[in-house]
């Protein structure tokens, strides 16, 4: 399903001004649910085609175990490392539900992602 220019430009935006803003962010990736890069803004060479798609297989491992466990929808993903973490996070564009991930070194502060993903996924949704 194709998105409307205007919104994939506002979250190429979104994207952008996150990695530009914030300290320690190395990829931000926003992603279908089957995988594939809708917007993205990487630092590192790292590439956003690959994110997307082990951002979106993380998200669907993330929602079967809520599922499992039963404790409702999943919301988000983290993903912890010694070097930093990688937070994945659902959003709706145009009504239809992607991924928006994260890639952050340990200079990242979590709480802060968490908070600018929230912010960004209202804005996206009202775009």
């Amino acid at each position: 399903m194709s998105i409307p220019d205007y919104i994939a430009n506002a979250a190429k935006d979104e994207c952008n001004n996150l990695l530009s803003e914030q300290n320690g962010i190395l990829a931000v990736v926003i992603a279908s649910i089957d995988g594939f890069d809708v917007a993205s803004s990487v630092s590192k060479m790292l590439d956003p085609s690959r994110i997307a798609a082990m951002a979106s297989s993380i998200a669907a491992i993330g929602s079967v175990v809520t599922q499992e466990v039963s404790l409702g929808s999943s919301k988000s993903v983290t993903v912890n490392t010694e070097d930093g973490f990688v937070y994945i996070t659902y959003l709706e564009l145009a009504g239809v539900n992607y991924v928006l991930n994260v890639v952050a070194d340990k200079t990242a502060i979590l709480a802060q992602v968490i908070y600018r993903c929230g912010e960004i996924g209202k804005r996206l949704k009202n775009n």
